[in-house]
Formats: structure tokens, sequence, C-alpha cells
């Protein structure tokens, strides 16, 4: 066994060369940065929460945790006091290798972005860590989208003293330094201290631009005495367009006076804009070269560092590119900035060159220096301008040398053998290798180690640049560069075309040009792009007789010289001989004939393989050698052998007298015909006649060339139709011929037939080139006309006699001069629209000869155009009707040449189609759904008349039947939701149709997520789609296909299911079966849905599970089976897998990758079972994965001894029955006297306990239902927001005691048409007063003097004023703050600030509710508006969902405790089918529930029905009315009629259920033109009416309790009232469901407000002002600060909104949803305050409800408020800016003449005071004040003035 176990061993050892394992290294957590240390070659990974050492082959070493730790970006380290602190992972932000000292900088997200410095040898030892060294040692982000880079420098202080430090580049964080460029130092020094910035740079780093700009900070590098960065950032402009920028500054500058910024331009027009990755490199020589040659880069050299930037475009679906930036013309470009801003006043050309980023200056480059200061001052100085950067039209520009439609995400550059090769990373996991040559091309792309996710940016050589470490997630991967050794042939060596690979000749390998042994010498090392291998190209002689043999010379190309030691040989098939080499030239012996393989039977030669061999081992070549054989030379034509032999390429010759091909020879026979001389051959040619009828004997004559050897013989002639008849030729003078033969032929029209001639005494053949035409006149000639258009050579004549198409001479009848007449068998299409314009196929017989045969064609009486492109002889004419007035038929007629005509034996109608309907009516903006259009006479003309369009999409036509279908195309307006679109029919040219229903193309479904990600290939797993806009799709599947990463090109292999099951936002499928060729990586999943095909990532397929063989076992009843083998929780839950005992299934309890283990009960005797004294005991256990099954082992049942029934009943029963009788005599006795003492309180215990479990069980289940459902209707609404004008009318004004009648909204002022004019100047002069300061501030102070201008005057007063100011916000905005300084400085003088802003009591205070109203509303419209109204939509929902009582105004489902429906309403949901009368026959479908009033079932009506309107163009529910139609008669539903119950003097309110309306029943709305009426029109008579209106006592639901008592009192006996009665807490439980069900709703609705990330200016502006005011007074604390801000934005503008949805929206707010919201308002109100709220189990309900969320919601608000301070200011002049555009949109829209004639009113009313008020006003003198306000009112009113 020794030697097997050695064979075997050594099997292996040669696999695991063979198959180079990759190394890997996977992390617990995402990878953030990979660095190395280039003197040991270790690799050190920063990953979430961790640090890794590894060795160059991935093997870790040591790890360092760095995280979770307990953090807040909020409070400043140490942590340990702050009470935000959370448990928060540690993003490592920055990594870099110090080897100077043997340390590692690493730097985290945790504490303000606080470094560490780790030993490199043993990472687990810390040299240095302080987390209180204050804001001076922050380095890195707390966020962990704000990029770090890094990179290693020294610093030399003026004192000489030299440090090691290293510079950082840094985006920006909301909670970080504002630093872009900070040099940080890494030792103590002086006041320094480690990590601290040493270099104060203001202009790098100015506070209000770095947000502005974003930079994105992607790679830094230093080089020649300056440290570069590369990043991206925007211009500062509102675009937010990515720019890519490289600075550059000198390492020795300590104050960043040589910061330069320059533009890179990638791709044409800067396409590739946004830089993702780079590397710094020499290019290889040559790419040095070529980048020479293009004159776009200067002169390159191999030395010169140039900068690789893989870059893309600024898209959803970017597109990226690689540009190339040599170092030296990156300086070049910086250094003329420099010079023209220095020197030319920032001009190159007249041109504006250098811009000012960091700076507001526009005057950097005003003072010029001369040329000697730029020289000597490279770095810049302070009295120089800096910061400087590029403008965009002196950005360094660059083409990309290599594009892809993925996008790139690392790179990485290598130089072999004087070539380059980029390797570029994708964001899907690919690596592409890019030869970077004059024509760069992707010779390699491969999946990358986790196929999916990103790239990397950090990929890295090792030390000898054989391998590449890429990351990819969490895991880092050796990969080789090349893989040169897997090829085993020169020409897959060729086929990769990798620069790194090349032929190594002498060893026949694929190698590196290093490992080859001589790939020194010419020729010895053949390089792989080159494509050229060592071949053979040719031999001399090129072939040879296999009855022969000689030397060959075989032509070599690529040979390399070979010599010493070296041997060459040839072997010719199984023959071997030395070989000799001149050149390129090999000589070898051929094979001897013996050896010489037999020729094929189909063939005349035989090609020898031929192989080269280096010293007996490689090969250096091959090729084919080929021997002829002449005697089988004339296989190839047997008619003509002789032309056979000797005009190959074979040296063959004939024997004319032998009938012989042989090789040639020199012989002198006469009668042997030579090689190539084929015209000497004997040949007979030339027949006449060349077309031969059918059935007709025709002589045949023909001659012969060459034939004086043949002198005297006879001949015989014969083809293969003639078989086995052969004729005797007839020779006359020095033609031949033959009598010709009657052929039968009936195939085809024509058929060639090839005549061979024999010499009749030898039976050989003779070349014969007799080729005629044999053909059939009745063959596709089946009418008169068709047979009269055949071609006058056939000579056919239409046959009387035989009524068919005969060869003239057959034919024993005259021919007909005339055909019969037309006749037509078919009219295609039958129909067609009034208007014409559509063509008519007809077809038939003898319908003329040629087009000019037809003389009309008249269809249904109506004349068509004949189309003779479209005419088919005889069988087919193609006419254009022409329109007629009206819908009628007729028959088809054809008149012909010759007076004939034909008519229909069918008719054709004119018709008006009629389409009437789409459905659906809706589908996603790709297009591919199939749309239905139903209708009347649609199938009108033929499916290619027919032309659809969708609002000018096209629709494809799939079937065109009673109803026509078509398939949308893509819509490419941007604009989703689309417009109502109109669906256009066009038939023909001049009929076009409108579908009267439009048709919506909604945003394209969205795939948010899936679960499981993982399948086995057997299929079968149960797969989610979980996304949006899936109702949409009609048609969905999900796709696996096998892709070739190597080529780029998918393969055909494909494996797709359809879906299972879906709706609006989940799809279910079962992942495909797929049989795997190229490697379960190559597997990729996508989701088909309709046109969209959108791919499934992650999704990966696992090999499916192996498992052990198990023995038989022996269970019992609730046996544990366990199951082993490998690979099951790869794919697999012990949720879905499955396991059965025979037919019986079993639970999978647990399920481990290795093992799983199945619960196993015995079944019951009911179950089949096999019979227990035969072999079927044993049962198979499976296991089913998806839609794989295993059969694993087999089961036996545990046999045991049954006792018989017999015995077992009577023993247990008896005993029990005894036992029973005993207790309950027992228990009577005992208990007789204390159940009739306890009887009731016993009843009511019992019946409480079972009421509280079922309801609280029923109540549970309802919360779980709306968990799932609450959000199906929310979707599809657009919203209705309401304009500028209706908002801010409802804002100011709908509060008045006029509410909605209030003049400002009605905007109606009875002024007489006479005095109008007057008015309207005077009001104007009114205007101009009170945009008088003096006088304004004059105004309000006098009005809040008077102890009758109460709070609502004042807030109405405010309104008013906002209004007619709203023209000038600026100036409204300067007097609000005039006011509010003063009501302010009252407020901290009286000692009580807090109060300030808490109520409206003043006009300021109502000012500046008004001034945020104005400000918000399109930070309404753009963000807050859409989760406020989802939260209102909610709640309705909720609401609507079960009972609402119509006359309490109380419902099931509510969030306050007060309007909560306390009696459980029996009911349940019905589904309405709902027309409308006069809006044609379309049902819509409608919920309600069978206890809802008609009044309540008409609101759910109008809701859905009108669901694309806004609620004021609805029809009210007073204008309409509601009949049932259960049968041929109609009912009118209303919610009191004479059938109404009564219940004493209560009268209970009509429902559904009070109607017996049941599922699906049909409701018919219809307006009334006067909604009084309706009542009426209804009634039997008016004593009726007056009936019903008699007692007033009317209830829905419930009654009130008092009512209820009196009643039962009346009854009598309250037993069994008592026990029902329901307890009002008991409830209480369904306000925690509605909480619950609407949470999201409202976090969602909190967030959008207290969001910091977007934040209104207004509020920053008005905040800032709070603020700036507070620090002016020593007693204002920041609680009362707090206060003020609350006071103003969210008690103020917030809670009005929340509680007031119909101020910014087109709703109904109906009384049960405004008492939730109130619970919501005042939850937000409580989470604004700073006090804390003690609750107890006496709080109100309201209060208890959101106790939990309180301290969340107050955290959030602080965050906002500590937000907004750390934002940019807003200054003065950019809120005027946003002011005067608000005045200038919507000014114009508002009833400014009305607010100022109303705020004249006041001035009218307290006119007095006011002009002693402006007399005793100095600054109001000086302005004349009292005398314009005078002539004001002496203009409006006749006042009597002074004047």
């Amino acid at each position: 066994m020794a030697w097997w176990t050695l064979a075997a061993l050594l099997l292996c050892l040669s696999i695991v060369c063979c198959e180079e394992s990759i190394e890997e290294f996977t992390s617990s957590t995402l990878i953030n940065n990979v660095v190395q240390d280039p003197l040991t070659g270790r690799i050190y990974v920063g990953a979430v929460n961790a640090i890794y050492q590894l060795d160059s082959l991935l093997k870790q070493e040591k790890k360092v945790e760095t995280g979770p730790k307990r953090d807040s970006r909020h409070c400043t380290p140490p942590i340990q006091s702050c009470h935000d602190a959370k448990w928060t992972d540690n993003t490592n932000k920055l990594l870099l290798v110090h080897p100077s000292n043997g340390s590692l900088i690493v730097c985290g997200s945790l504490f303000k972005g606080i470094c560490s410095l780790q030993n490199l040898s043993n990472i687990n030892q810390m040299i240095y860590y302080s987390d209180s060294k204050g804001e001076k040692t922050y380095v890195a982000s707390s966020e962990e989208m704000v990029s770090v880079v890094g990179v290693m420098s020294t610093f030399t202080k003026e004192s000489k003293d030299t440090f090691d430090v290293f510079v950082v580049g840094k985006g920006y964080g909301s909670q970080d330094n504002t630093k872009l460029i900070s040099t940080r130092i890494l030792q103590d020094f002086d006041d320094w201290v480690v990590f601290e910035n040493i270099v104060e740079a203001s202009a790098v780093q100015a506070t209000p631009f770095v947000q502005k700009y974003m930079h994105n900070f992607r790679y830094s590098f230093k080089e020649s005495g300056f440290i570069y960065f590369l990043f991206t950032r925007t211009r500062g402009v509102p675009d937010n367009k990515n720019f890519t920028f490289i600075s550059r500054l000198c390492e020795d500058d300590h104050h960043y006076y040589s910061y330069t910024e320059l533009q890179l331009s990638c791709g044409p027009n800067n396409l590739y804009n946004k830089a993702q990755a780079a590397f710094i490199s020499s290019p290889g020589e040559k790419l040095a070269q070529y980048l020479s040659a293009s004159g776009q880069y200067g002169q390159v050299q191999s030395q010169d560092k140039i900068l690789f930037v893989a870059s893309s475009t600024d898209e959803d679906k970017p597109r990226s590119g690689l540009c190339m930036y040599p170092l030296r013309s990156i300086n070049q470009q910086i250094m003329e900035i420099i010079s023209a801003c220095y020197t030319k006043n920032g001009k190159i050309g007249n041109k504006i060159a250098v811009d000012s980023p960091y700076t507001t200056s526009n005057q950097l480059c005003l003072n010029a220096v001369s040329q000697d200061t730029l020289i000597k001052y490279k770095c810049g100085a302070d009295f120089l301008p800096s910061p400087l950067a590029s403008t965009p039209d002196f950005a360094l520009p660059a083409q990309a040398v290599h594009t892809t439609t993925d996008l790139l995400t690392a790179v990485a550059i290598a130089v072999e053998t004087e070539h380059t090769v980029a390797f570029l990373g994708t964001s899907n996991g690919k690596m592409y290798h890019v030869h970077l040559s004059s024509i760069p091309e992707v010779y390699r792309t491969v999946p990358g180690p986790s196929s999916g996710e990103a790239v990397n940016k950090h990929l890295l050589f090792d030390r000898n640049h054989s391998h590449l470490y890429v990351t990819t997630g969490k895991k880092i991967s050796m990969v080789p560069v090349e893989k040169c050794d897997m090829k085993k042939d020169c020409k897959s060596c060729m086929d990769l075309k990798d620069p790194y690979c090349g032929w190594c000749v002498l060893e026949g390998r694929c190698t590196r040009k290093s490992d080859c042994r001589k790939a020194g010498e010419e020729k010895h090392w053949l390089w792989s792009p080159q494509k050229q291998c060592v071949e053979i190209t040719s031999f001399q002689p090129p072939n040879l007789s296999c009855r022969k043999t000689q030397k060959v010379d075989i032509n070599v190309v690529s040979l390399p010289s070979i010599g010493g030691d070296d041997s060459l040989k040839c072997i010719f098939g199984n023959s071997e001989s030395e070989a000799q080499m001149s050149d390129s030239t090999v000589t070898c012996d051929l094979p001897k004939v013996t050896e010489i393989p037999v020729t094929p039977r189909n063939k005349d030669f035989v090609q020898v393989p031929v192989k080269i061999f280096v010293n007996d081992e490689v090969e250096l070549a091959s090729s084919y050698f080929t021997f002829y054989n002449c005697s089988a030379a004339t296989r190839k034509a047997e008619n003509t052998p002789c032309m056979s032999c000797v005009e190959r390429e074979w040296s063959c010759q004939w024997n004319t007298r032998d009938f012989i091909c042989s090789d040639s020879d020199d012989s002198g026979d006469n009668s042997v015909i030579r090689h190539k001389e084929g015209n000497k051959c004997p040949v007979f040619e030339n027949p006449h006649p060349s077309l031969i009828p059918v059935g007709y004997e025709t002589s045949i004559e023909f001659t012969g060339e060459n034939l004086h050897v043949y002198e005297g013989r006879e001949f015989k002639i014969g083809t293969e139709l003639m078989v086995p008849t052969e004729e005797m030729v007839t020779k006359k003078d020095s033609s031949y011929s033959f009598k010709g033969y009657k052929f039968a032929y009936d195939e085809a029209q024509t058929v060639n037939v090839l005549f061979y001639i024999k010499d009749a005494k030898t039976d050989k053949k003779i070349d014969s080139k007799l080729n005629v035409t044999l053909y059939n006149c009745a063959m596709g000639r089946e009418d008169c006309s068709l047979c009269k258009s055949a071609d006058p050579i056939y000579k056919c004549m239409w046959c009387d006699e035989t009524k068919s198409c005969e060869y003239q001479k057959r034919c024993r009848s005259a021919e007909e001069s005339d055909c019969p007449n037309p006749e037509i068998t078919d009219i295609i299409p039958r129909y067609g629209p009034l208007k014409g314009g559509i063509s008519v196929t007809i077809k038939g017989s003898n319908l003329g000869i040629v087009k000019e045969d037809i003389e009309s064609i008249t269809v249904a009486g109506q004349p068509c155009m004949h189309q003779e492109e479209k005419y088919s002889v005889s069988t087919s004419v193609v006419c254009e009707i022409s329109g007629v007035e009206q819908k009628h038929s007729g028959v088809v007629e054809v008149k012909v040449k010759g007076g004939k005509s034909g008519t229909s034996s069918v008719v054709f109608t004119y018709r008006d189609p009629r389409p009437e309907r789409v459905q659906p009516n809706r589908g996603p903006q790709a297009g591919g759904t199939l749309i239905t259009i139903t209708g009347t006479d649609l199938e009108t003309g033929s499916k290619d008349d027919l032309n659809i369009t969708v609002g000018g999409v096209v629709c494809i036509v799939e079937t065109f039947q009673k109803n026509i279908t078509c398939k949308t195309g893509q819509y490419k307006v941007q604009k989703v939701p689309s417009d109502n679109l109109t669906v256009t029919v066009r038939y023909g040219k001049n009929t076009t149709k409108d579908v009267p229903t439009p048709f919506r193309f909604f945003e394209n479904p969205k795939l948010d997520h899936h679960y499981p990600e993982t399948s086995f290939v057997c299929g079968g797993r149960k797969i989610f789609i979980i996304g949006t806009g899936f109702d949409l799709i009609q048609n969905a599947a999900m796709k696996v296909v096998s892709s070739s990463e190597q080529s780029g090109v998918t393969s055909p292999l494909k494996f797709e299911v359809e879906v299972k099951g879906k709706n609006d936002t989940v799809m279910q499928f079962s992942s495909p079966t797929v049989k795997v060729t190229d490697g379960i990586a190559s597997l990729r999943a996508f989701i088909i849905m309709d046109n969209i095909e959108l791919e499934l990532k992650p999704f990966d397929y696992h090999p499916d599970p192996t498992f052990e063989e198990n023995q038989k076992r022996i269970v019992s009843e609730n046996t544990i089976i366990s199951v082993t083998g490998k690979g099951f929780a790869k794919a697999m839950t012990a949720q879905e897998a499955e396991a059965f005992v025979g037919d019986v299934s079993c639970v999978v309890s647990t399920l481990q990758d290795d093992k799983l283990f199945l619960d196993w009960t015995q079944p019951s005797s009911h179950f089949k079972r096999p019979k227990r004294d035969t072999n079927s005991d044993l049962l198979e256990l499976k296991i089913k994965f998806g839609h794989g099954q295993w059969i694993v082992g087999s089961v036996e049942y545990e046999k045991k001894t049954e006792a018989p029934l017999d015995i077992i009943i009577p023993a247990v029963i008896a005993p029990m029955v005894v036992i029973i009788i005993v207790s309950v005599y027992c228990y009577r006795r005992k208990s007789q006297q204390a159940e009739r003492e306890y009887e009731k309180v016993k009843h009511q215990l019992e019946n409480l306990e079972e009421s509280v479990r079922d309801r609280c069980k029923k109540e549970f289940t309802d919360l779980m239902i709306e968990m799932e459902d609450h959000t199906s209707d929310l979707s599809e609404a657009r919203i209705p927001f309401l304009d500028y004008k209706t908002y801010t009318d409802r804002v100011f004004f709908l509060p008045s005691k006029d509410g909605a009648n209030d003049v400002m909204i009605t905007g109606k002022l009875d002024i007489p048409e006479a005095r109008r004019a007057t008015v309207t100047q005077a009001l104007n002069q009114f205007s101009n007063l009170l945009n008088s300061k003096p006088f304004l501030i004059n105004f309000i102070r006098t009005l809040e003097g008077r102890p009758d201008f109460n709070a609502r005057s004042r807030g109405y007063f405010a309104s008013l004023l906002t209004v007619a100011l709203h023209g000038k916000l600026e100036y409204y905005t300067d007097i609000m703050r005039t006011l509010l300084l003063e009501l302010m400085e009252q407020y901290v003088q009286s000692k009580n600030p807090k109060l300030m802003l808490r109520r409206s009591e003043t006009v300021v205070e109502r000012m500046l509710c008004n001034w945020m109203s104005i400000c918000l509303y399109q930070f309404l419209k753009d963000s807050a508006g859409e989760p406020l109204y989802k939260l209102f939509k909610a709640i309705k929902h909720q609401v609507e969902k079960g009972p609402v009582d119509a006359v309490v105004k109380k419902a099931k489902y509510t969030l306050n405790d007060t309007g909560l429906l306390g009696d459980d309403v029996e009911y349940c949901t019905l589904t309405l089918q709902v027309l409308v009368h006069g809006e044609g026959p379309d049902v819509t479908l409608v919920k309600v529930l069978n206890c809802d009033t008609v009044s309540q079932v008409k609101e759910k009506i109008i809701e859905q029905v009108y669901k694309n309107l806004p609620y004021s163009q609805r029809p009210k529910v007073e204008s309409v009315t509601l009949e049932w139609r259960p049968g041929s008669t109609g009912q009118i539903l209303s919610d009191l009629d004479l059938t109404s119950q009564k219940e004493g003097r209560w009268k209970r309110m009509n429902t559904l259920a009070h109607y017996n309306v049941r599922d699906n029943a049909t409701l018919v709305l219809s307006r009334v033109l006067h909604p009084l009426q309706s009542y009426d029109q209804h009634q039997d008579s008016h004593e009726e009416r007056n009936a019903l209106l008699e007692d007033d006592k009317v209830f829905h639901l419930v009654r009130p309790a008092e009512e209820l008592d009196e009643v039962k009192s009346k009854r009598g006996s309250m037993k069994d009232k008592s026990m029902t009665k329901a307890i009002t807490e008991l409830y209480l439980t369904r306000l925690l469901s509605v909480k619950g069900t609407l949470q999201q709703f409202v976090d969602d609705f909190f967030r959008s407000v207290l969001c910091s990330s977007v934040v209104p200016p207004a509020v920053k502006y008005f905040f800032d002002f709070l603020d700036e005011q507070a620090q002016k007074h020593d007693n204002v604390d920041d609680e009362t600060i707090h206060i003020w801000k609350t006071n103003s934005l969210p008690l103020r503008f917030w809670v009005n909104i929340l509680k007031n949805p119909h101020f910014i929206f087109d709703v109904h707010v109906n009384e049960v949803v405004d008492a939730s919201l109130s619970v919501i308002a005042q939850t937000f109100m409580d989470a604004c305050t700073k006090s804390e709220h003690k609750l107890s189990r006496d709080s109100p309900s309201n209060k208890l409800l959101y106790a939990k969320e309180i301290s969340t919601y107050k955290k959030m608000v602080d965050d906002y408020y500590k937000g907004i301070r750390q934002m940019v200011p807003v200054s003065d002049q950019d809120m005027n800016t946003h002011l005067a555009e608000v005045s200038r949109s919507h000014t114009d829209k508002l009833n400014t003449q009305v607010a100022l004639h109303q705020l004249y009113q006041y001035a009218s009313k307290y006119y007095d005071v006011i002009i002693t008020s402006l007399d005793e006003d100095p600054a109001a003198q000086n302005k004349q004040l009292t005398l314009r306000l005078q002539q004001i009112a002496a203009a409006l009113e006749n006042k009597v003035t002074d004047l």
C-alpha cells in the first residue's frame, strides 16, 4: 500500500501546485483604510471598531479593538461627564505608517477625531494617546461621510529644529473644526503637544466657505519638496456640481502661502468631473514615448511622475474614465497661475485665469510684483496673494485613456518590462486590467473577491509587485497580478494579451520575462500582446503524393536561434526524424510511404500532423503536411473525371485511354493529359435546346471537343431523373444528339439536369458539361392569368381542355384568347373606417396579368385607389379606400382590361370605431405595460393600419381583435407622475380616435432591499423583494445568468422563474434552479419587471449541501433526529427547511452549517402507517431545501407492547367516573350556600375577566394587522398644496370672527363706482404713509395704548399689516425687529423674560407669527409638507377603519381618550361597487363599514371617486344622493326615514346594516340641483316628513349613559345589562394600537421639522437675532433663550400648522381627526419645553401615551437648536435678498388694497388719538405725517380737517 499512498500524495501536491490559492483576510466589520509598511511588507488594516496587523501573506498577527465606545458628537473629550454619550462605532478615518520611528498613526471617528500612535511591530502596544488636550488635537472627523487623507512630512522651525509631522486634508463635518489643511506634529515641543496643528493659515480654512464648497479629499502624496492633495469640490454656486482639483503647497511652507489649486479636466468638456481615486507612478518607457508623441503633455521621460486619476460623471448611473496628468505639466500650469496673479493682474491672454476660492475679495491679484519676486518667493510670502486657484478656462485637460459604464473606485499602476498596466476597481467588485499603450486595451476583467461589493480605493502591491492587495467590504485578498502559468500553450498565452506574460520558447511555458531562462536573447521570449507564436508558415514542397517520400524544408516564423546543447527533431504522425536548422528553416525527412495514413473515402488527400520539438520535450510549433492521392481525385466531380484530375492543385495526370488519374511523370504517352491542361480533356458540351418541358419528349443536340481519341466509339447518355434508363447517343456530322426523354417532375417550376456520357464499350465516364433546365408550366400557375404571365420562352398556354397551364405542344385544344372573369375569394380587412385611408387587399384569381390590367376597383360602392406597387399577378390587388358619410356595407368589384369584372361574395363594411376605455390606466415610466383598449367596432382595418400612441409615446400593437392590446414604450419626460395623457388610436391615414379615459406614467418601481440574499443552486428558496411601485407591474420574473467575466460577454446560459405573488411593496419569487458551468461566482441575479431589469445585489448562489448517509434509526414518540453534513446554513434556515419521515412532515428545530435537528412526533393511529408485521416498517428520511431533495437515511418505529383496548378502557374510565361523581357531590354540598349568596358577584367577575381577555386579544390582533396595512393608501395621492394666497388667507384670517366670510378672504369691498378711483388713490397714499417707519411705529403704539384694542383686534391688525406691507418684506422685517427689541426690553426689565412671546397679546407677536408663516411656506412645500400630509392621511385612514359615531363624534380608533368610542360595536367591512350617474359605466370599488351612516358612506364614496380632485372641487355630501339597486328597483338611502328604528324617544340613524346592504352591492351616486329638495323628493307625503321631524332625539352607535340608565330602569331588571356594560378604560389599549400604527408618520414629521441639515434661512436668521440680543442682557440664561426660540417657531408656527392641516392643504379636517392631531400637537409642545413632566397613574391618558417618546423628541429639539447655532450665519443682505424674492413672487396675488382699506378703518376709528400722538412726535412733525394723514382722511371719508 506504500506506493499507492505515495502516488495519492503526489497527485494532491500536483493539484495544489496547479491551482494557486488566493490568500484572504476577513474582518468582522467594514474596512475603511489599508496601508503597508515599505520596510517589512506588513499590512495594517483600519476597520470599524478594530485595527489589524497582518503579515505580507495576510495572516493576522495582532488586533486592537477601537470601539464601540461611549461617545457623543456634542460632547468634548474626555467623555466621562457627558450625559448624552451612547455606544458608538469607531470608523477608522486615517491610517499612516511612520517608519522612521516605527509607529502607526491611527485616527478614528470617536472623540472628535482624536488620533493615537501604535507600535508598528506590535500594534497592541500604544505609544501615545491623550483625549484631554482639547480642540487643537482633533485631527479627523466624527462623521462617517467626511473624507480624510494624510501624508508624512517634516517641519523645520526657525530655530532649525526639524520635526516629523503629517499633513492632513479633511472635508467638513457639522461637528468638526473647519481646517481644510492642517500640519500635525508627532512630538511635544515647547508649547506644542502631539497631534497639535502647528500651522495656522486662516486663508485656507475660512469658516463660511467650507460648507459651501463641499470638499471630498481622495488622495495625497509628496514629491520633490511639494505636498499634493487631490479632491473634489463645488464652485460654491447653487448647482452643486463637483469638479476635480489638485492643490499644491511647499513642504517647508510654514503658513500655506504657497497653497494653490489647479482644476483638472478629464474627458471631452470635462465629462468625468468627479475624481474617485488616484495613483502616482512613473510611466513605462513605452507609455512615456506615447505621451511625448501625442504632443499634449510635452516631453515625458520614463523616470517622470504621472498622476493617474479615475474620475466619474455626476449622474445617477455614473460613467467613468481614467486620465493621466504628468506632474511636470501640473507644476507648470500651477506656476503659470501663480505668475499670472503676481505679474499680470490674474490674466492670461486677456482672460481671467486666477480665482480666489476662500476669500470674498475679487481684488486679489491687482498689485503686480516683479518677475524676480516670483523667482525669489517660489513658496509665497505674507505680502503675496494667497490662496490661489485656476479658473475653469485654465483647467489642465486630459483625454480619458479608458472609459467604462461602471463606476471606478480604485486605481493602481505597475510597470512591467517597459510597459504600463493599470488595475482599476469598480463599485460592483470588478477588476479591470488595462494595458496603457498607444491604444489602451482591457485585456482582462475579473470579479472582485466579493463580487458585488465596491473595491476600496486603497490598492497596494506587495514588495516584489507580484501580487495586489484588493479590499472589498470586509475582505482583503492577495490577488496575483498575472496568471501566466495557467496557460499551457502558446496560443492561449498570446490570447491573454497580458503585458506581464510571454511564451518562453525553449521551455514551453507562459511566464513573466524575468522567469524565462534566455529571455534576453532574440525570439526566446515572445510577448503576449504581440500575439505572435512560433508558427510553421509553409513547406517546400507544399505537398507530396502519398506514393512518394523525400526531405522537406519547413519555414518557421519567430524561430529563435537554437544551438549548443539544444537539439531539434520533427515528428510526422508516428514518424520521427532529426532536424537541421538554417536561419528560419528546419529541414526534416518525410515518413516512409508505408507509414502514410490511408486516404479518407470522401477526400483525395490526407493531412499528417507535423510537430517540431526542442530537446525532445518542448514543442516549438505544429502544423499539417498534405499527402495527395491522384487515384481519388475524380471523386470530386464524377461527370468530369479528366477535369477533376488535372485541374486540382495536386500534380496529377489523366490517361484518356485507360480512364485513370495518376501521379505526373515525364513519359511521352500521347494519351496522357498533363497537370493543368484541362483544355485538352475530351468533353461533350453546348446542349440545345437548354429548356426542356416536363412530360414531353424533346430531342437534345450537343457538340464534342477533343474526342479524336475516341474515334469510332459509341456513347450513351443518362441522368439521375432517367435512372435506370440510359439512351444511346447519335452522331451526325460533327454534332451529337439523343431523342429525348419524357421527364416527370413536380417539386418546383424549374430544376437543373446534368447529363453524363459513358463510353458504351467500357462503361467509363467521359467529361460532360451537358446542363439543361427542366420546367413545369403547371407549377405555380393555377389560373389563366398566371399562365399567360409566364415567360414566353417556356411556351406555356392555358389549356381549355384540361383547365390547367400546359406546355403548348401537350394541349390538343386551341389556346384561349381571353381569360375567365376575375374571381374574388377574400377581402382583408372586411371593415374600414368611415374616413377611409386604409389599404384593402383583394385576393382571388384571374385578377389581371400586369398591374395595368386593373381598370377600376370599388369597395362598397366607393372608388378605391389601386396601389400598383403592391400588385401580385392574378392573385392579389391592393387599394386604398376613400371615405363615406355614414356606416354602410357593400361588395367589392374589380374591373380588368377586356371588359371583365369580378364581384366578391363577402361584403365590406364602413363603420366608425369608438375606443372607450383603457385598462390599466397607469404604468411605469420605463414602459412595457400591456394596455387593453375596449370599445365598439375596434376591429376595423388591419393590424398594419393601426398606430397607437400614449401622449406621444408609441404603443406597439400586440393583438388586434374585438379588443386591442398594445405595449407602451418608454416615457422620456422627466416629470413623473405624468399629467393625464391621451391615448390616441389612428386607423390608416385619416382616422384618429382619442380614448376618453387617460393614461398616466408613474415613477419606475424601486427595489429597496431583499431577503434572503443567498440560495443553493438547486433553487426553490423563497426570495422576498421589498420596494415600491410593484402594483404598476404586470409581469415580473427573477432571472439568473451565468456571465463570462473573462471576456466580459454574457453567455447564453439563463435561468428564469415567474413571480409567485406580489403587492405594491412586496414580490415573492422562488430562486431559479441553475446549472453552473463557469463557477458560482459568475452567477448574477436580476429582477425583470416589464421593461425594467434591475440587478439584485447582493445575491449569491452556493453549492448544494452535502449530507452524510445516516444509518437506520429506531424512533419513538417525541424523538429528536440528528442529520449531519456540510453547507446547510449557507442558504437555508430552520424555518424554511422541510423534513419528512415517509410521507409525514416533521419540524426542523435547529439548523447549523454541519448539522440539523428534527423534532419527530409519532403520528396518531388515524394516520396511515405501515403494518408492523411486514418489512415496510422502514421509512425514508427525506430532507428538502427548496427544490432540492435528499434521502439521508431510514427510520423505523420503536415496537411497543400494546395492551388491548377492552382492558384499557374499563381500567381508565371507571375510576375517573367514580372520582368525578364524588367530587361533584362534595363540591355541591360545601358550596351551595356560598353560591347563592355570591352568585351575582361571581357571575359579574367571570364575565368581566372573559371580556378583558377577549378584547385585549382582539386589540392586539388589530394592532398587528394595522402595522402591516397602514401605508397602503398613502403613496398614490398627489399632495394638494394650497396656493400662496389661499395659504396666507387661511393662516392670517380664517381664525377671525367672520371666518371664511372675512372681507380679506372674499376680497369684496362695498365702494361706490363713482368713488372707486378716489379711494384707490387715497389708499396708495396711505400705503406710502405706512412705509414711513416713524408713522407706523407711532400708529402701532397708539393703537396698543387703547384699552378697547383687544388681543383679537391686535392679531387681526397685524395680519392686515402683513398683507399691506407684503411688497416690502425687508421693511416689514425691520419694523418687526424694532418692535421686538422694545418688547424684549420690557420683559427683561420686568425680571420675567421667560414669558416673552408666550402669547399673541401684542401686534409684534402676531407679526412674528405671520413672518414665520411667509418665510416657511416654501419649506413646507419642499420638505415638511409631505410628511405632514402623510400623517394627516394616516390618521384619517386609521379613524375610518373603525366605527365613528356620527352624533357624538367618537371613534374606535383615535389618539384622544375623550374621543374614544367606549362600546364594542360589532361591524364588518363591505366593498361597494359605485356608479356615478352621468359619468360613464366605470365602477369604483369603495370600502365602507356596515355600521356607517348614509352620510358617512357618501363621504367615503366621494373621497374615493374624486380622489384626484382637491377637497374644494369635490361635491359636498348634501349635494348628492345615494341609490341602492338590489334588484330591478332602486332604493334611495338616507340617514333618517320612516324605516328608522326607534328606542323609546330615541331614533337610530340609518346605516348600511339597517338597509341590509351586502358586500359587493351596487350603489349609484347622483348629484342634485337643489340639495334642500333632495329630502322632499323621496318622501311619500309631507306628513311622513313631519313625522320624522317630530322627535329630535337622534343617536347613531351609542346613547348618553344617563338616557340609557333611564330606559333600563323602566324595563326593570338590570342584571344582564350590568354584566355587559362597557368599562371605558378597558378600551385604552386602542390608543396604543393607533399610536403604534402612526408612530412612523409622527416620527417622520418631527424629523422633517427638526432637521438641522435643512433649515430655512429665516429660522437661522431669527434664532441668531435672539442669541445676539440675549448676550446683551445678564438675566437671560440658556433656558430663557430656549423658551424664546420655542415660543417663536415650534409653538407659534408648527403647532398651528399641525393642528390645522387645512391651512396648507386643500383638505377637510373633521372633529375626530382634529382630536388626534391635537394629541400630537400637545406632544410636540411638550417636547419643546425644558421643564420635566412628572407622570403618574393619575396623569391624563393623552400625556401617558407619548411619555416614552418625549425624551427622544426633547433631544431632537435640543440637537435642532444646537445645529442651527453652528450653521453659517445668514447675513442681513442674504435675508433681504430672500425676502425680496418672496415679495416679488407673491405680492400681486394678495388683496393689498382691501388690507389697506381695513387698516384705515382702525386709523379712522382712532383718528383723533393718532393725530394727537403724531403732533407730539418731533420725527413725525419733520415729515409732516399729520398733514399726510389728514389729506388721506379727507379723500377717503370727507373728514373735516384743518387744511
